[in-house]
């Protein structure tokens, strides 16, 4: 396993999908199973081999940075605050890009999915393929899809918009894939993001694969991923953790 890294945890979204629920409690505070996603989340990441995890923050963000405070995750934690506006997944790991190391692979978890599988196998998986970040995909139903061929990342599919985008044109057998939420990026990426405010990560991907920089797939195994990000698939998940 490789060890020593540092870990993003993605919770400023403002949950409004959740409906009332996401009004009043952070998705990162919400339980299931007795437990809040932030702290499952963390636990993850430590056991994959963080020692550092950098959280960023708006909806609600006292009380989540009051549970940071008052809880041992077992890592260095650091919060990255975005007061204004949520910046997306992208604008908002580049905000926090002060608190990393830069000399180690960052393992970045949406705080809205729960991974049953063992995270170090994606991490030794980017390790051992030299691209600048690798992304947890499953072969899913969703209205968003990554499209992949032999070489990595060459497009999008956004079915229920049916807008395309491809940014090369692909080689050999290609793959639509729904991303999971969870992706390892070298540290070399930051220097090399050149969009700047709120922005989703896809789109800086997209731009550089274009610019020939490998952004590669690694397949989820089955059965090992769940999401809470409506009130049906929060139920479902935490009927799940009851089982």
């Amino acid at each position: 396993m490789v060890t020593d890294l540092d870990g993003m945890i993605l919770a400023a979204g403002r949950g409004t999908r959740l409906g009332e629920l996401g009004q009043t409690t952070p998705k990162a505070l919400i339980e299931v199973g007795g437990v809040t996603m932030l702290e499952r989340t963390a636990r993850k990441l430590v056991a994959s081999g963080a020692t550092r995890l950098i959280v960023n923050v708006h909806h609600h963000a006292d009380a989540i940075e009051r549970f940071l405070a008052t809880h041992d995750l077992g890592a260095d934690v650091r919060v990255s605050r975005e007061p204004v506006e949520p910046l997306e997944t992208g604008g908002g790991l580049y905000a926090a890009r002060e608190h990393f190391r830069l000399d180690r692979p960052i393992l970045v978890h949406n705080v809205d999915v729960v991974f049953e599988a063992d995270l170090a196998a994606l991490v030794s998986a980017h390790a051992a393929g030299g691209a600048l970040a690798t992304l947890a995909v499953q072969e899913r139903e969703t209205q968003r899809y990554l499209l992949f061929d032999e070489h990595g990342l060459f497009g999008r599919d956004q079915r229920k918009r049916g807008v395309v985008t491809r940014v090369r044109e692909p080689r050999g057998a290609v793959r639509a894939l729904g991303f999971a939420g969870l992706h390892v990026c070298s540290p070399g990426w930051f220097a090399l993001v050149s969009e700047r405010g709120v922005f989703p990560i896809v789109d800086v991907w997209l731009r550089q694969a274009a610019e020939g920089h490998a952004i590669r797939p690694w397949i989820v195994p089955p059965g090992a991923w769940l999401e809470i990000g409506n009130p049906d698939r929060l139920a479902a998940v935490r009927a799940h953790f009851e089982r």
